[in-house]
């Protein structure tokens, strides 16, 4: 098996080509395998759950009854319909259930788990909010009406306590909630970043009506930095990191300093390992950032702590889709993805498929 690391997967993530492509249409470094998890439209292998389409926004859960389980949660864009499903592993990665634990919503975009073992499910449309979802599903959803109507995309909590929210819109804006108790997104205030375009000191101002009810939220206040097509967040240490696809950037929010810059600039499209931003997914343990491809070339890439960029995998011939949810298994051996509207079915709908990929993770992560 050929050494893994940077070196290695170049000689098999050439852009455009779906030479070397495994059984499930992936093109993966050598040493690394995959199986698909779920289709859309399908039934889930060993349940009797159908997968709901467009899958986006995912997060892993430890499961506290079974030694060595673990929940996948993920979020499904689907206008008018949306929700969240569940799948539940076994200690040896074997699929013992699964199940919806988010209904009656639309567009369920990303989210963001919470350090107390929630998830959080946005809503992509201008009033859209957030529900705060149980991975086991023991407790219904709850709708968090004190983080705000907006075009929610993905969230994180910070190590400060707050939730870090983006939007997904060309004027966007990038908002945090402080809630009134911790680890209690009842109540709360919601603010949003204002202040001189970045790079530059933040501001945070209180959103007058974070209902909007009468004015969208972006648009109450005339100082609020506008931020090109919010996208996925995470933690970085003491800060965080959150993309906006419009113009490609991931941008590091300093929690200590409250000052916003450009971390990475990706590629003009189709001139880089990296040319576009979407989801974004943090690997504690070794400090390596997962940026998943909206289009582009459809590539998950690693971006490294000495900011070099790394292809980790690609969706073969799909390049209408775009990849959503990166996320490893607890223990850091099982990366999730999905491909948001991989053709499925006998009619090769596009509706989506959610994939696994297994190998040797931590030499090619460098973990600590």
């Amino acid at each position: 098996m050929m050494a893994v690391g940077t070196a290695a997967f170049s000689a098999c993530a050439p852009s455009g080509t779906e030479e070397g492509a495994d059984a499930n249409g992936l093109v993966l470094l050598p040493g690394f395998s995959s199986r698909v998890i779920a289709r859309a439209g399908e039934k889930v292998a060993g349940t009797g759950f159908d997968f709901r389409g467009f899958p986006d926004g995912a997060s892993t859960f430890v499961d506290h009854e079974i030694a060595g389980g673990w929940y996948l949660v993920v979020n499904h864009e689907i206008p008018g319909a949306g929700g969240v499903s569940s799948i539940r592993f076994g200690p040896d990665a074997t699929i013992t259930d699964a199940f919806s634990i988010c209904d009656g919503t639309t567009l369920n975009c990303a989210g963001g788990a919470t350090p107390w073992g929630t998830w959080l499910t946005c809503e992509e449309y201008d009033l859209g909010r957030v529900q705060e979802c149980d991975p086991t599903g023991r407790r219904g959803a709850v709708q968090r009406w004190a983080l705000g109507a907006f075009a929610h995309e993905a969230a994180a909590v910070a190590p400060d306590g707050r939730v870090y929210l983006t939007e997904d819109r060309p004027d966007g804006g990038f908002y945090r909630f402080t809630p009134d108790q911790p680890s209690d997104l009842s109540s709360g205030l919601l603010e949003v970043a204002c202040g001189e375009v970045a790079p530059a000191a933040v501001v945070w101002k209180s959103v007058p009506d974070p209902s909007s009810s009468t004015t969208l939220a972006r648009r109450q206040l005339p100082d609020m930095i506008e931020f090109d097509g919010g996208e996925g967040i995470d933690v970085l240490d003491r800060s965080l990191l959150f993309t906006t696809k419009g113009d490609r950037r991931i941008w590091r929010y300093d929690l200590d300093t409250s000052t916003v810059d450009v971390h990475y600039q990706a590629s003009p499209q189709g001139e880089g390992v990296m040319d576009a931003v979407d989801n974004v997914w943090v690997d504690d343990a070794s400090s390596n950032v997962f940026v998943a491809e909206d289009g582009g070339n459809m590539e998950l890439v690693m971006l490294r702590p000495d900011r070099s960029v790394v292809a980790v995998a690609r969706v073969a011939g799909q390049d209408f889709s775009e990849i959503t949810g990166p996320c490893f298994s607890p223990d850091g051996q099982r990366l999730y993805f999905s491909s948001q509207r991989a053709p499925v079915g006998v009619f090769n709908s596009p509706f989506g498929m959610t994939y696994e990929v297994t190998g040797p993770w931590d030499e090619l992560l460098g973990r600590r």
